[in-house]
Order: C-alpha cells, then structure tokens, then sequence
C-alpha cells in the first residue's frame, strides 16, 4: 500500500545523502524512481540533488506553480514508477503537498518527501507544516548541535558570521549560511533574553 513518507531534519544532517541511498536500493533492483527538487535550489546544478558528500542524481524540478499530481501523472504515463523522491521538501506549497497525498491515494505510487521542519526563526515551513499533518509516516534524519545534543534548530548567519534574526524566511545556502543547534544553544545564539542560559 502506497503512503506518503515525510524524512525532516534540520541543515547538513544528510537527507539528500538518505533520499540518494533509497533511490539508488531501488535501482539496484531495477526499478525507475522518479526525482524531483525545488527549481530555485541550484547549488548543486539545475535539475541536481547532491549531497555534501558528493554523491548526486538528476532530477526534474518543481516550482511553487505546477500541479504534482499533474506531474507525477504524466511520468506514470510514461512507464513503471516504483516511488516519487521529492528532494527540499520545505519549499512544497501547502496545495502542493494535498497534491502528493492525492498522488499516493489515487495513483498507488509511494511518495518520499525531504526536507526541513523550521526555519532560522524557528517557525514551519508551510510545505512542513502540511506534510506534518497529512504523512502516513514521518521519520527524523538526526545531526547534532556542537554540545553533542540533538540538533532540532537552525540559524543563519551573514556574511561576517553574525547570527541574523529577521528577515526573509527563504535564503538558499549551506555550510557558509546555517549552522545547526539543539533547541538551548539556538535560544542562546538568538538571544531570547533568558539570562539563566549558560
């Protein structure tokens, strides 16, 4: 039976690393996947996932205007599709993720959704926000924050290493931009005012 997979995490834990690894498992045993990433996203080239250790795939591209039901319809169309792999997953519109879980119901093809759970000012994503509430299963890809603890949190800094607090919730970047922390040390690093933090 078809479900709608959500696999959150927060920056550089390694969630295209894993959607890598489970669409090729699947090649391996000659089944076609089909990869889609955020079309705005092209760190790692268009139409590109790549992970930080320096493995990657093409894939199709999505934008915050087209129809994924529509999409993943016509790549059915076009031959056996084993699962559908959605690389950035935050950027989903919240239309866009009834869409997929349309795609599971209506068309019988899994659906692995990657992506973030907050953003720098610890606020969902709306794609997030919606895959929360309608994934069939939710599975969290685990960092760690530079104290050893779970990193849950993420902030952004500028181009002088300095934590900003406002500002767009959309700014593409890596290792140079965000630095992930567990919930106490990201409290800390945007100054909540709590001055019981050591």
């Amino acid at each position: 039976m078809a479900k709608l997979y959500f696999n959150y995490s927060t920056m550089n834990a390694g969630k295209s690393t894993v959607l890598l690894q489970a669409a090729h498992n699947y090649a391996e045993r000659g089944m076609q996947t089909y990869l889609l990433t955020a079309q705005f996203d092209n760190r790692a080239g268009e139409g590109r996932i790549a992970s930080r250790i320096g493995i990657g795939e093409a894939a199709d591209t999505f934008s915050i205007s087209d129809d994924l039901f529509r999409k993943i319809e016509g790549r059915l169309g076009k031959g056996p599709c084993a699962c559908v792999f959605i690389d950035e997953a935050q950027f989903l519109s919240s239309d866009q993720v009834w869409q997929l879980a349309r795609a599971v119901d209506d068309l019988g093809v899994p659906v692995m959704a990657y992506g973030l759970r907050v953003d720098f000012q610890g606020e969902l994503f709306p794609g997030s926000a919606t895959l929360l509430a309608l994934a069939d299963e939710m599975r969290e890809v685990r960092t760690i924050c530079f104290c050893g603890k779970k990193a849950t949190m993420v902030v952004r800094k500028d181009a002088n290493g300095d934590v900003v607090t406002g500002g767009n919730q959309v700014q593409i970047g890596g290792n140079e931009s965000y630095v992930s922390l567990c919930r106490r040390h990201w409290r800390e690093a945007m100054d909540d005012g709590d001055d019981t933090l050591v």
